[in-house]
């Protein structure tokens, strides 16, 4: 069983504070060994109230640089890109946002994959943080039940697949790429997000099938070797 230390806390609001600030002391503790902050971020709503408080810290953004795990392939300035969204939050503090894709393109989703993989090999891997979260369905990043193969079993050179989700999310129902197990793996440090006692009893089942999990984040999280800090709040 992975080495996973639960972080609990009341409302959302808390736990946004809490979360910011550890992931401020990744990013303080990052530039100073190394003179830069790496980080792979999710989009969403659920992150934006956390993101946001993070903005407010006192850094060097301009030796920050953060991209999503998981991107929607939508057109350019579209409210649906998870690009879109840290740009206006982090961009805005002069953090280096890179998109996982070119989203002037008339990508396929094949395409759009092999793309986001290619970007991918200009960051320094293992990256500083990955932050993921956890739909009701046990989804992570853009890894669903049902077509989760290409993400899981990549080869651990491939950083990024394009997916169809089957059936697709009614709240953006587009085709997306992901980054790979393998890919979300590759970090000095990961942290889960997610809110809500079903999500909790759903990822603590999925931690203990293991390998055995029939959910994605169970699939990723068997295969972790790095210390997980879960954060949860009970709303």
């Amino acid at each position: 069983m992975i080495e996973a230390e639960w972080w609990e806390f009341e409302d959302n609001k808390t736990l946004a504070s809490e979360v910011a600030g550890d992931i401020g002391f990744i990013i303080e503790r990052a530039i100073e060994t190394n003179g830069k902050a790496e980080l792979a971020l999710p989009g969403g709503r659920t992150p934006t109230p956390i993101l946001e408080t993070l903005a407010k810290r006192d850094f060097d953004w301009s030796k920050v640089r953060v991209f999503p795990t998981n991107e929607r392939i939508v057109p350019e300035n579209s409210e649906h890109s998870n690009y879109e969204m840290l740009k206006r939050i982090l961009g805005a503090v002069g953090a280096t946002v890179e998109p996982l894709i070119d989203h002037a393109q008339n990508w396929s989703t094949k395409e759009a994959g092999m793309s986001a993989d290619a970007r991918l090999a200009g960051f320094s891997w293992p990256v500083d943080l990955v932050w993921i979260g956890m739909g009701e369905d046990g989804s992570t990043a853009s890894i669903f039940p049902g077509q989760m193969d290409d993400a899981i079993n990549a080869p651990k050179s491939r950083r990024a697949v394009g997916v169809s989700p089957d059936p697709a999310p009614e709240s953006a129902p587009f085709d997306r790429v992901t980054l790979t197990r393998s890919a979300l793996l590759s970090a000095h440090t990961m942290i889960v997000t997610l809110a809500g006692q079903k999500k909790r009893d759903l990822l603590e089942k999925a931690i203990e099938d293991g390998p055995l999990s029939s959910v994605p984040i169970g699939r990723v999280l068997a295969e972790v070797e790095i210390p997980v800090d879960i954060y949860w709040s009970a709303t």
